[in-house]
């Protein structure tokens, strides 16, 4: 599971190279061969329930035909207007429904909580992007064609460093892991490629882009995050879990894990999360992701020049599917509808996350409780997201 899981949060798009089967038992423990019951009502205004509603049906198509075990969703519209949609179980032991607007593990989204603090830095002429790792963290990168000399602060965030992959790399342990134990694994395998010469996505950049801020702040990263963006952005139901914390704290749907395309789903949903770190620990719901992404796209977290930084982009289509760009902990997707959707995306045991916001104040966050490991399924939960921004 670890190699596998591992590899999924790299990216929440497409997966290259090989995924491993194994789950450990310390992760998670096999309650049976389960069934996915009926639908959950949506949590959607009367009004909305009324009619056939895109969203919903998109919902319901990710858990019957798809298999996911729930799915969840927050719709703001541009006039600030939220609704929630849920189908499917929360809890298949127990049959209950999914929280309406539940917690979720959010993976990668993280990264671009960390790219704002590192961001804010650069406005406060704390951090300069174009300024070598070595700059804050003096020899802590070395190793076969790696040298932090080397590698800009900007290249760890838009993922051109060449830097390899720790989560490709890590065992089946389920345990504690310090950010510079992950930084070491990363470490004893060759670069990608040189700086700045291609771009590949590595969750090795975002350990390393929150080493430096906890070396430029002499603080946390939990609470540099906490301080910076989530109080800043009034985001009630997101937080860093603090080392040793493998729970969700609020109520939130079970994750689920299925080794193989006939095996029993297993429940995952409380992992020490400490593996993905600043790369992908964070969690939030639905609705708090919308308003930290429509904040951030609106200039109330970083002022314009550092903005207009974390929107200047790279070709990322390899992982995030055609049309995709990759900025500073941002991506950009074309709407098939027309414009753009600026977001991220997640994924980590138990729980695979999607979502957009535009600039002209439309947002959305799609989440489903089984991780995403085959190009239809995250197809269908892309689509999903489409729907609801070009409605």
């Amino acid at each position: 599971m670890r190699g596998q899981t591992r590899q999924g949060l790299r990216s929440p798009g497409r997966q290259q190279g090989t995924r491993r089967r194994a789950l450990p038992a310390a992760v998670a423990v096999a309650i049976g061969v389960m069934t996915l019951g009926a639908l959950a009502p949506p949590a959607a205004s009367a009004a909305a329930a009324a009619r056939p509603d895109a969203v919903q049906q998109s919902l319901n198509a990710l858990v019957r035909d798809d298999g996911m075990p729930a799915a969840l969703a927050s719709v703001k519209d541009r006039d600030g207007r939220t609704r929630t949609y849920t189908a499917g179980l929360g809890d298949l032991a127990t049959g209950a429904p999914v929280p309406v607007d539940g917690q979720v593990r959010i993976g990668s989204n993280t990264k671009t909580f960390v790219a704002v603090v590192v961001l804010q830095l650069v406005a406060e002429r704390r951090v300069d992007l174009d300024a070598s790792v070595d700059t804050y963290l003096p020899g802590l990168v070395r190793g076969e064609g790696i040298d932090g000399r080397r590698i800009t602060v900007r290249q760890l965030l838009q993922q051109t460093s060449g830097l390899p992959n720790y989560s490709n790399y890590l065992g089946d342990d389920v345990r504690y892991y310090a950010p510079r134990e992950l930084l070491a694994t990363a470490l004893q395998h060759p670069a990608d490629f040189a700086p700045g010469t291609s771009w590949k996505y590595s969750n090795t950049n975002y350990v390393l882009a929150g080493l430096i801020v906890q070396k430029v702040t002499g603080r946390p990263l939990a609470e540099e995050i906490d301080r910076r963006v989530v109080r800043r952005a009034g985001l009630r139901h997101t937080y860093f879990p603090a080392p040793g914390d493998a729970s969700i704290r609020e109520p939130h749907p079970h994750g689920y894990y299925r080794e193989s395309a006939d095996a029993p789903l297993r429940d995952i949903t409380e992992i020490d999360p400490s593996w993905g770190w600043a790369a992908g620990q964070m969690v939030s719901t639905g609705s708090d992701l919308n308003r930290f992404f429509s904040a951030l796209l609106a200039g109330r977290l970083l002022p314009s020049a550092q903005l207009a930084q974390m929107r200047s982009t790279v070709p990322a289509e390899a992982t995030f599917g055609p049309g995709a760009r990759y900025g500073l902990g941002l991506v950009s997707r074309p709407l098939p509808c027309g414009g753009l959707s600026w977001g991220h995306g997640g994924s980590f045991p138990g729980y695979e996350t999607r979502g957009g916001a535009t600039d002209d104040g439309r947002a959305i966050n799609v989440a489903v409780t089984m991780q995403l490991t085959d190009e239809a399924g995250r197809r269908n939960l892309e689509r999903a997201v489409d729907t609801a921004l070009c409605r």
